[in-house]
């Protein structure tokens, strides 16, 4: 696992943990810390997402763009 990866899941809990705050000011511990699990996997499959986008060949280029 690299530093910037690390950064990125670490960012998620943080931010999924700041909204539960917005929400619900007087959340519980487990609450925040169910908030701080989800943000950590959101980020893990929002990556893996973006990296499978990024992989798949641009279908629609592939055509004659000559019109």
């Amino acid at each position: 696992m690299g530093i910037g990866k690390l950064i990125e899941e670490v960012a998620g809990a943080v931010a999924a943990e700041d909204a539960v705050d917005a929400v619900d000011p007087n959340a519980g511990i487990l609450t925040k810390a169910a908030a701080a699990v989800a943000g950590f996997e959101g980020v893990n499959k929002l990556t893996d997402v973006l990296k499978e986008k990024e992989e798949q060949p641009a279908a629609d280029n592939s055509g004659d763009q000559n019109g």
